[in-house]
């Protein structure tokens, strides 16, 4: 309750060594008082709430305060934001997407703070920011906050309440330094080397995009991080062709995790997806036998075709809506039920229609599985992909990242449907991708078709002559 009924006392001692002066004042009918260590602090604020009644302002009687600083106490503070900007992006968010907000958002906020007096380790810290205070589960009060919903373990909560209460003010992240160490910040790796590019690019726009929030919700009249002569780092993302295998390399090593036993067998298709459908791997794992329109054994060298409707991209359990480690989605940057036709030649074909006869599908009609029986899961297909690497490159290429993961496979089919004159446009299309994106990764090769084209312009001007 806010009122003008105030009156402030003389500064008076007290029996105390460490803090020997008291303040008085009231506020209608409520006494507070605060104790300093000499005459000239308690001076000072005796001075200020004074200065307040000259103004005129009201107080409060809970706090004791004047409103103008019981506003200010009360502003929220980055920390404060940070939640609500992670409770704004959840429900739109792909679960890995809020996976990264979460830990765009914990990076920042281990450095947005007054001080660093008493912070808790930074391992737990960053544990609590992470997987408490940026992590949100549906309750009946509906979605809120882990650490809301939860027991929050001892450390985790000390640490949240320490940053709670040492966290900047909103209105002082208009001060350029903060923004600076908070960009810095978000450029390291946790042993303070230089972080990826693409990580710095990823980071700065969560930072960006929540500042543009407080913009939003009236706590910043602009948004601070424009101003700030500070670009992230330039990235390349052409696709590097020396380290991308050639068709006879990819053939070798998708033939080297056949033989690799039982596992190696069953996932052979799944890695024949990869290349000679040019399928992301969270696509060809939630591949289903009723998305295979494959030609019978007689129509030997007939193609085949794949209508993909579904991605299963991995992530943690606790960042999807299902309480699964991973998620059910639509194709990448498609619509919820848009669906994307892939023609793919004999040898696929043959590979899945073996897959199919020999292992049949799971109980949800999926045609890859672990050997366990469960989902298949990178852990899984990374192991088997390194293993056939090791037996079919040599000492010196395996020094290099040719072929250094799975997506390998995807990046060769692409480069070889380019290569072999396929329209960028069907490319991009059976990709996935578009025209863009498709000639931001793969300018090199597109590029390199450029003299052929141009013969055959001039080959096509002549013929008219």
């Amino acid at each position: 309750m806010l009122t003008y009924d105030v009156r402030i006392w003389s500064v008076r001692s007290r029996p105390s060594k460490s803090s020997p002066f008291q303040l008085r004042w009231r506020v209608g009918p409520e006494v507070h008082y605060e104790v300093f260590a000499n005459a000239a602090l308690a001076d000072g604020r005796r001075s200020e709430l004074m200065s307040a009644v000259r103004k005129g302002e009201q107080f409060d009687t809970e706090t004791g305060l004047p409103a103008s600083e019981l506003r200010e106490r009360k502003k929220p503070t980055w920390y404060d934001h940070a939640c609500a900007y992670a409770l704004m992006k959840w429900p739109r968010a792909a679960a890995k997407h809020r996976a990264g907000i979460a830990e765009a958002l914990t990076t920042v906020t281990l450095v947005l703070v007054t001080s660093d007096k008493g912070m808790p380790d930074k391992r737990v810290l960053r544990r609590a920011l992470r997987m408490w205070a940026f992590q949100l589960c549906r309750t009946e009060r509906g979605l809120v906050a882990r650490k809301d919903a939860e027991p929050v373990p001892e450390p985790e909560a000390a640490a949240l309440a320490w940053v709670a209460k040492n966290s900047l003010k909103m209105t002082e992240l208009a001060q350029s330094e903060k923004l600076r160490t908070a960009l810095t910040a978000l450029s390291l790796k946790l042993d303070g080397t230089t972080a990826a590019d693409n990580t710095i690019r990823r980071k700065r726009t969560t930072f960006n995009n929540a500042l543009r929030y407080a913009v939003e919700r009236d706590l910043l009249t602009v948004n601070p991080l424009a101003r700030i002569d500070w670009e992230p780092p330039h990235t390349d993302d052409e696709v590097d062709f020396q380290y991308v295998p050639d068709p006879a390399l990819a053939g070798r090593l998708i033939e080297a995790v056949r033989g690799q036993g039982p596992r190696g067998e069953h996932l052979m298709a799944f890695f024949g997806c990869l290349y000679y459908a040019a399928m992301r791997p969270s696509e060809a794992a939630a591949l289903t036998g009723k998305a295979c329109a494959l030609p019978d054994e007689a129509e030997e060298g007939a193609w085949g075709e794949l209508i993909l409707s579904e991605s299963r991209p991995e992530v943690g359990a606790n960042w999807t809506d299902d309480g699964l480690p991973y998620e059910k989605r639509g194709l990448k940057r498609r619509a919820r039920k848009a669906t994307r036709s892939v023609p793919i030649p004999p040898v696929l074909v043959r590979m899945l229609r073996d897959h199919r006869a020999t292992y049949g599908t799971t109980p949800d009609g999926r045609l890859f599985r672990a050997a366990g029986g469960g989902r298949v899961r990178s852990t899984e297909y990374t192991e088997i992909w390194q293993a056939a690497r090791q037996k079919v490159l040599t000492a010196d290429e395996r020094e290099t990242p040719l072929a250094e993961v799975p997506y390998s496979l995807r990046q060769a089919g692409v480069s070889l449907w380019i290569k072999a004159g396929v329209d960028p446009v069907e490319v991009a299309r059976r990709a996935g991708h578009s025209v863009a994106v498709l000639f931001r990764f793969y300018a090199k090769i597109l590029r390199g078709g450029r003299q052929q084209a141009n013969d055959m312009i001039t080959q096509a001007l002549a013929d008219q002559q």
